[in-house]
């Protein structure tokens, strides 16, 4: 539970974004699990072996939220690059500080140095990523997305019973974002 003083103490000032490194790899995975309704569970192997895709939110040394990225495969004959954004999740002893949108800001600026057409999301809280500028898509246009990952989710009998909302953010040819 939080108390008054830890309320205090956390300000955006405190929050660093930075990217994930080998040391990080069990509170990635402990992060994630702790949310099972809301994020695939990720094995530690798979973290370890794309611990490059992976931000981490730290206070005080100490990792509380992470979210990674994926570039999505081409199923077309036009070049459509897609990346997905996921395993975002908070400790949620530090929820409600900003830490997911500092997370989603820093991965999307990122994610946008590639130059893909679009940026994707699938998630139980479309309003959240509505204010970053997704908009809600058919699960049909992304047939990429659910050859990747969806297909092989035990928690479904398929990716269209998933009540998981698709979501894609357009992103203008030619533009990348710059890192500090």
């Amino acid at each position: 539970m939080k108390n008054k003083k830890q309320t205090t103490r956390i300000t955006r000032q405190a929050i660093k974004i930075r990217n994930a490194g080998f040391g990080d790899v069990m509170a990635i995975y402990s992060i994630i699990k702790e949310h099972p309704r809301e994020v695939l569970p990720r094995a530690t192997s798979d973290i370890v072996q794309n611990i490059d895709r992976f931000l981490v939110a730290e206070i005080n040394r100490k990792v509380v939220g992470t979210a990674s990225w994926q570039i999505l495969p081409e199923i077309s004959r036009s070049p459509n690059h897609s990346i997905e954004i996921k395993s975002v999740a908070v400790s949620k002893d530090f929820q409600r500080y900003g830490i997911g949108t500092m997370l989603i800001k820093t991965m999307i600026k990122y994610v946008k140095t590639f130059r893909p057409a679009q940026i994707v999301v699938l998630t139980f809280s479309p309003p959240y990523f509505r204010k970053f500028g997704f908009r809600e898509v058919s699960k049909k246009t992304l047939m990429h997305k659910l050859y990747m990952g969806c297909i092989n989710c035990t928690k479904y009998a398929s990716p269209f019973t998933c009540p998981e909302v698709a979501m894609t953010l357009a992103v203008s040819p030619g533009k990348a974002g710059k890192i500090k």
